[in-house]
């Protein structure tokens, strides 16, 4: 399992949240907190707004309303810097087929410029069950399961402050779920974690809940 010392004191505040696609309404007046040491379950229907939510606290999606404020120990966290802080797991999450696991994590990682060693790749995958015969296969021959485990690896490379993950749990099998809780509870300690999802085993996982509906 992968342990990681994230930074501390990170918190998103989200009030009155509400997003629009033209004339349709997806959020309306979602507020909440995600907190240090504690998972966040979003919860509802498909189409009521889950994946949404989860962009606009990561700040790759404008809200149509409402407040969100990325905060440190010292005050707001510059956009720039923000995303140093983050990882984000979803479905819709773009990786190269063309390259092979190692190489993936080892892009993502100088992106974020953090360690892009050998050891500390390896270590990501393995954490995420993924067989080391497989680490320097294309992505392209993976199984959709296969590609989950490497687009969880990637989210938390960089031990990150502030961990979205968007039904984190598709795709896999019980062994690969089990995986996911792993790197739940081993964050817990200082990340603040939110869960989009209508998987009952992941919504145990919350410390709070936001039900969103149609």
């Amino acid at each position: 399992m992968l342990f990681f010392t994230a930074m501390p004191g990170v918190t998103v505040s989200f009030r009155t949240v509400g997003k629009r696609f033209g004339p349709r309404r997806v959020l309306t007046s979602v507020s909440g907190e995600l907190r240090p040491g504690q998972v966040l379950v979003v919860a509802g229907p498909n189409g009521a707004g889950k994946s949404t939510l989860l962009n606009i606290l990561a700040g790759t999606l404008r809200q149509s309303r409402g407040s969100v404020e990325h905060l440190g120990e010292t005050g707001p966290i510059e956009r720039a810097r923000w995303f140093h802080h983050l990882g984000v797991a979803a479905p819709d999450m773009a990786m190269y087929d063309e390259l092979t696991a190692l190489e993936n994590l080892r892009f993502f990682a100088r992106v974020r410029g953090v360690d892009s060693s050998p050891a500390r790749l390896e270590q990501a995958l393995e954490s995420v069950g993924l067989a080391r015969r497989d680490f320097t296969k294309p992505l392209g021959t993976f199984s959709s399961g296969m590609k989950q485990r490497v687009k969880l690896a990637q989210a938390v490379l960089h031990r990150p402050a502030v961990l979205l993950l968007d039904e984190p749990s598709s795709n896999l099998d019980a062994a690969g779920h089990d995986v996911v809780a792993g790197l739940v509870r081993s964050n817990k300690a200082g990340t603040a974690v939110a869960v989009a999802t209508n998987d009952p085993r992941e919504v145990a996982w919350g410390d709070a809940q936001i039900d969103l509906i149609l």
